[in-house]
């Protein structure tokens, strides 16, 4: 028998798992624990879809991993049985914008919901919504259209697309649309033109980080469906409930952190789980996450990291937006490529702190005031590794070494 029979006989009788796929982020469970309120406030703002009215426009705030997903699921997956069951017709389309990226392909998903055959390109955006329009005056019912990580699709596009969603109904006679938003950004809402903020958020919903007692709960209750019996040391779950704790009560973290812990485990052939595997996890899940978004950044984003590490290089803790704009200039001019504007430049560092690759604070110089200064907040050969990935960086970043003892790496 080959290594490679060896492999995939393991992974036919696995050691640990019992059901892997609870783990995962996209699973949404029969019981959401420490979400009733939440939950009820949802069903009760659309439950007057069950009397074929169009329910309020909902928006949905709060950080990662604070459930906001997965109780919008949860309640749109019950509404759509209660409906079934009364024989009404009500169905919701779920778009994951970051996904999507374009108000073409998210308007793509909704026509495929509908049956509507849309080219992959070739149509204006203007057209698929007016082809949706006039499906959608042709049918009956309502329709809940969500829309995940809706901060991506206005930092990008703008807010033109939202506009016209929420002003469909204007144009429709049998059937309904109402929108549900969901960011990570609470002042997103603030950089909508008034006319969509007051059309998107006619309820809003926030939802606080768990706590780490409540991410005990959660993990428990995902343990209890994934794991075999006696496959998890005592100290598991409460570790990994209080490493996402620090990160802001982040659900989606610990349950990566279990995860990937039980796969170590699988892999090194071993029955139980112990918290070393939850250590190896944490930095194989970091690594992994600094990588993909890093790798996904456009040209100027990676260009900008690249001007971060040899601005905090030589044992520097921050650097401040002036000298990582110097480096980005110098890199460009090596380039030969046209620079982006100081103030574009700035608003690329809040996003890569959104993202929490970087950390952003200001800080006060006594009389010459107050100044922002940036840190790195991701490990750093992990950023030079992604960013190597593009043969162009790859050579501005050839003379980088880094010591895997020490924060900072020298240029």
């Amino acid at each position: 028998m080959s290594e490679i029979d060896d492999i995939f006989n393991a992974a036919y009788k696995p050691r640990v798992f019992k059901r892997r796929e609870v783990l995962l982020p996209d699973y949404v469970p029969e019981f959401l624990p420490h979400r009733d309120d939440e939950t009820k406030r949802v069903a009760l703002t659309l439950s007057p879809a069950l009397r074929m009215e169009r329910p309020s426009n909902i928006f949905i705030y709060g950080l990662t991993g604070t459930g906001k997903t997965a109780v919008t699921k949860f309640v749109l997956r019950k509404l759509e049985e209660n409906a079934k069951q009364k024989g009404i017709k009500v169905g919701y389309i779920y778009a994951n914008v970051r996904h999507r990226e374009t108000p073409y392909r998210i308007l793509a998903d909704i026509a495929d919901y509908f049956n509507m055959r849309i080219p992959f390109t070739g149509l204006s955006t203007g057209e698929v919504f007016n082809r949706i329009v006039k499906k959608l005056t042709n049918l009956e019912g309502v329709y809940i259209i969500v829309l995940d990580e809706i901060d991506f699709l206005v930092k990008k596009y703008g807010d033109d697309l939202l506009y016209n969603l929420t002003r469909i109904n204007e144009q429709l006679s049998k059937s309904r649309v109402s929108i549900i938003g969901i960011t990570n950004s609470v002042k997103m809402i603030e950089s909508l033109d008034p006319r969509v903020k007051s059309s998107l958020s006619e309820e809003e919903i926030v939802f606080s980080p768990y706590d780490a007692k409540q991410l005990q709960d959660i993990l428990n209750q995902r343990a209890e469906e994934a794991f075999n019996e006696r496959a998890l040391d005592e100290e598991v779950i409460p570790l990994c409930a209080a490493l996402a704790a620090r990160e802001h009560g982040d659900a989606r973290r610990a349950l990566d952190l279990l995860r990937v812990a039980g796969e170590i485990a699988e892999r090194e052939n071993r029955n139980v789980v112990t918290k070393d595997d939850v250590m190896k996890a944490r930095v194989e899940i970091e690594r992994d996450r600094v990588g993909d978004v890093v790798k996904t950044l456009p040209l100027h984003g990676k260009l900008i990291m690249t001007s971060i590490l040899l601005a905090t290089a030589m044992g520097k803790d921050y650097a401040t937006t002036g000298d990582i704009y110097d480096n980005y200039k110098k890199l460009i001019s090596k380039l030969g490529l046209e620079e982006i504007t100081l103030r574009r430049v700035s608003g690329i560092l809040s996003e890569l702190d959104m993202l929490g690759i970087i950390s952003g604070r200001i800080i006060s110089r006594g009389r010459y005031g107050k100044t922002r200064v940036i840190s790195l907040a991701a490990e750093v050969n992990a950023i030079i590794q992604a960013l190597k990935e593009d043969p162009m960086i790859a050579d501005l970043l050839n003379e980088v070494k880094y010591d895997d003892n020490r924060k900072n790496n020298s240029l």
